[in-house]
């Protein structure tokens, strides 16, 4: 991670600042040219809290000091007995997280384990067609990147981060699987920077960022309008926040395939996968090749996987999702795309203290 990273970042618990103990630092090509970054490191909250950087990706979600603990018992001497205090003062909120993370953290992971970052595309669409798209998601042109700060809460693959920054904004792209790695490794852009985060801890400044977008992540979650409630303090008064959704569908077929995956994805993620490769791959591939899409097996597999393995996957009508932006501030809340499965809303967070027309 880039050190200047540290001001940006707070403990996701108790939304203190962060101390920085660097163990080890190394070498990173960004524009074309090495950089220094920090390897390894531990976070250390004003309390009771701690987190690793691991391979330059600081690692700030709740259970951390589970997931990683290999890594403190060889860098943190006294690990033992500060996994022992916070098991027995958060006791609650530690099997909280566990148990709605789990299969979610492992079902992305898949996912994004077989994208392929020199040939695949994403979603079917190329950089350009990515970019564009994001554009019209958020309401925005491209000149009005420059300067702006973004922050990606659900960034998958990374590639979008990439095309941000190279366009001129500083985007922070989170995501609380381990695809967070390959999106960093694969990062070539200075002023796009990865974390791994969940999006009902956000482990950043509140108030900061011009523009939050969260795209087909939130209803990945056990709660959609409770993540959308925890990431929206990131939002900087006068900022805008943006998120894309499932919206139900009056189809036979999408409500059938809803109702098995309901069974399906409280299997085992990689049980499923291999379900998935021998039952619905070969019908998937033979569907789009009559329709004429030209998605290689990798994009067609990330499909499935997105549609059937995620835990969770709610669907929300537009003026639902609009009203968690009246009812939290938000002023010129509208839907910018629509499309077959989903859509994109916006709203503008009001500035605080404006003088207003009564």
């Amino acid at each position: 991670m880039h050190e200047s990273l540290l001001q940006l970042l707070k403990c996701p618990v108790t939304r203190s600042s962060l101390k920085m103990e660097v163990i080890s630092r190394s070498a990173k090509k960004f524009n074309g040219i090495d950089q220094e970054i920090i390897n390894e490191g531990i976070l250390f909250a004003e309390e009771d809290w701690f987190y690793p950087i691991i391979n330059g990706i600081p690692r700030l979600i709740v259970e951390s000091f589970y997931d990683y603990h290999d890594f403190f018992r060889i860098h943190l001497p006294d690990y033992s007995v500060r996994r022992s205090y916070l098991e027995q003062k958060y006791h609650g909120l530690i099997r909280y997280v566990i148990k709605k993370n789990r299969h979610t953290k492992q079902s992305f992971s898949k996912e994004w384990s077989i994208f392929n970052y020199k040939s695949d595309k994403t979603w079917s669409l190329d950089t350009d067609g990515m970019l564009t798209r994001f554009l019209t998601e958020i309401d925005e042109n491209l000149n009005g990147l420059a300067g702006k700060w973004i922050f990606d809460a659900g960034c998958g693959n990374g590639l979008l981060n990439q095309l941000v920054a190279k366009n001129g904004g500083s985007i922070l792209g989170m995501d609380f699987s381990l695809s967070i790695e390959r999106a960093f490794e694969n990062n070539e852009q200075k002023e796009a920077f990865f974390i791994q985060g969940d999006v009902q801890f956000p482990p950043v400044n509140f108030e900061y960022f011009d523009i939050v977008h969260s795209s087909g992540v939130l209803h990945h979650t056990n709660n959609t309008e409770l993540s959308f409630s925890c990431i929206e303090p990131c939002v900087k008064h006068g900022g805008k926040f943006s998120v894309w959704l499932y919206h139900p569908r009056k189809d036979l077929i999408h409500n059938l395939f809803n109702s098995i995956r309901k069974v399906t994805s409280r299997l085992p993620v990689k049980v499923q996968y291999y379900l998935y490769l021998v039952t619905l791959f070969p019908i998937s591939f033979v569907i789009n090749r009559r329709k004429g899409n030209k998605q290689n097996n990798r994009e067609l597999m990330i499909g499935i996987l997105d549609w059937f393995s995620p835990e969770f996957r709610w669907e929300h009508e537009h003026h639902e999702a609009a009203s968690w932006f009246y009812k939290r501030n938000y002023e010129e809340v509208k839907v910018t795309t629509t499309d077959l499965f989903g859509f994109n809303i916006t709203g503008h967070k009001i500035v605080k203290n404006a003088n207003r027309d009564i």
